[in-house]
This record gives C-alpha cells, sequence and structure tokens, in this order.
C-alpha cells in the first residue's frame, strides 16, 4: 500500500499531466481558427472561444489564488463580466488563457500531502483540497470540449488537424 505522501505526489503528477494536456489541445484549436472565428458564437445562447477562455481563466484564478486562506470566489473576480467580448486578439486570448492556467499549475506546486484533505471553501461551500482541484479540472475539461467543439465546425476540414487519433486510424 503506497504511502499518503507517495499518493499525494502520484495526485499532483496526474493532475498536472492531465491539466498540460487540456492546455495544449485547448492552444492548438485556437491556433488552427481564423482569427475572427475567435469570437462567433451560433446564437445568443452560446459563447465564442473568447468567452469561454476568459470565462475558464477568470475561474482559474479566483479558484486558486491565495486557496488555502480564501474562499474561491473573490471579491474582485467578475463573473458576469467574463461573459462579455473585450478580447481584441489571437495574441490577448492566448495570454488570457496562459494566465489562469498558470495560477493553477502555481497552487499545485504549493500543494502537500496534509493539505489534499484540508477543507477549503468555493462560494462558502467546504470542500477537500483534492475535490476542489479535481472540480476544476471536471470544469476546466467541459469547457475545453467547448472550444474544441467549435474551433473544429469553424475551420475548413481539410485544414484542422485533429488533436487526437485520427478517424479510421486506431
Amino acid at each position: 500500500m503506497k504511502e499518503i505522501s507517495n499518493i499525494h505526489i502520484d495526485f499532483i503528477r496526474i493532475v498536472r499531466n492531465k491539466f498540460s494536456e487540456l492546455m495544449q489541445d485547448t492552444e492548438k484549436a485556437i491556433v488552427q481558427m481564423e482569427e475572427d472565428k475567435l469570437f462567433w458564437a451560433p446564437n445568443n445562447h452560446s459563447n465564442s472561444v473568447d468567452i469561454i477562455i476568459k470565462h475558464m481563466s477568470g475561474n482559474l484564478i479566483s479558484r486558486w489564488t491565495d486557496f488555502l486562506t480564501t474562499d474561491g470566489e473573490k471579491p474582485t473576480r467578475n463573473r458576469d463580466g467574463e461573459f462579455e467580448s473585450t478580447i481584441q486578439t489571437r495574441e490577448e486570448l492566448l495570454e488570457i488563457w496562459s494566465e489562469g492556467c498558470q495560477v493553477f499549475l502555481g497552487a499545485l506546486d504549493i500543494i502537500k500531502s496534509e493539505n489534499l484533505l484540508q477543507t477549503i471553501y468555493i462560494r462558502n461551500e467546504p470542500h477537500t483540497v483534492m475535490e476542489a482541484v479535481i472540480r476544476s479540472i471536471s470544469h476546466t475539461s467541459s469547457h475545453v470540449g467547448q472550444v474544441i467543439y467549435i474551433a473544429k465546425q469553424v475551420t475548413p476540414e481539410k485544414k484542422w488537424t485533429t488533436l487526437s487519433i485520427p478517424k479510421k486510424q486506431s
């Protein structure tokens, strides 16, 4: 049976690797899109890639800044503002994405084995650090799927490079 400290090391390694894959897939999808398509949404009930990225970044920054000592929903977060299109370029979009990702990855660096089961709060609701990490990975992966889906829809098929194993090439 593994010691708790080894479980901690494995957990952080696995989370870091999976999150890095999500980051890379997001960036690979974004760079394949024509820049104007980053701001396209199919209807008023849907979000464009720029808004999804802005929201994910805002969420990661709020959740993982000072996460051991403050609530994950920071009073400075403007969640409603995350759903307003203010990003102007692909470079700005990628910078905002990177900022949120770096906050999360930096938070992983400070988690010690004794923190895994420590209670922290998100919107005044208790979570263990482990639960909060899994919650963030789940939230991020669902939105990354949205980004990839939009990218595939708006990028001509002949220009799209698949992010996984292509069909009929297993």
